[in-house]
């Protein structure tokens, strides 16, 4: 593994918090999501599909790098009890410097909740049909019914997608505005400015090949579970 700091500069500290990976999980399944979208409101179901599956990968390719990848990727390393998630956000309106080398109480529980729904939608898409001719690669292998009710719920799982979602967008904005603290910058960059007493903290961050190679397994699964149908 590789050292997480960047360098110090007049009294602050550069400190790479997100490998590439996270990064890229992270903005492809904003472009699929609403890829997803688009191709459902304007019929394009093989795309739909295709996009289903893609996110099925990443999310199963983030669950694995939650497990085994960089440091404060880790579940374990960022998930913090509800009771400091409520802590936090009863203080979201006070404005500090920002001083997380990972997801904060709160936004712990936020990715929790947006890659558990994803999974969701991404499987019960596979069982899904519609009343033409779109199906799911697996909704021949369950009966009419099972797969009515798990569009159903694909549907539906899709609608909390947006709502979760947009409560992380007006999140992000909330804390830009009011904490004066930008979570965008580093999901792009990679790299955080905090005070030089964290120049410690930084990160471990995993292997690239780590990451390639989990995300090579991710894809195989996606890939044959597309061709059980």
């Amino acid at each position: 593994m590789s050292d997480g700091a960047s360098g110090t500069t007049a009294g602050m500290t550069r400190i790479r918090v997100w490998d590439p990976w996270v990064r890229l999980v992270h903005w492809s399944l904003v472009g699929l999501v609403a890829l997803s979208w688009w191709t459902a409101e304007t019929g394009r179901m093989a795309l739909h599909i295709t996009s289903g599956l893609i996110i099925l990968a990443l999310v199963v390719f983030r669950i694995l790098w939650g497990l085994v990848g960089s440091e404060n990727a880790r579940f374990a390393h960022f998930l913090r009890s509800p009771k400091l998630a409520l802590a936090h956000l009863r203080a979201w309106r006070e404005r500090e410097p920002d001083h997380e080398t990972t997801h904060n109480a709160a936004g712990g529980w936020m990715v929790i909740a947006i890659l558990g729904l994803l999974l969701i939608q991404a499987v019960t898409g596979l069982f899904s049909k519609d009343e033409v001719l779109a199906r799911g690669p697996l909704a021949r292998r369950v009966s009419d019914g099972v797969s009515d009710l798990l569009s159903d719920v694909h549907g539906a799982t899709f609608n909390l997608v947006l709502a979760v979602v947009a409560l992380h967008v007006v999140a992000v904005v909330a804390y830009r505005v009011l904490k004066g603290q930008d979570l965008v910058r580093p999901m792009i960059t990679g790299i955080k400015r905090l005070p030089a007493a964290y120049a410690a903290s930084a990160p471990r961050l995993a292997p690239a090949w780590l990451g390639a190679v989990l995300l090579a397994l991710a894809a195989a699964l996606s890939v044959w579970v597309s061709r059980l149908g």
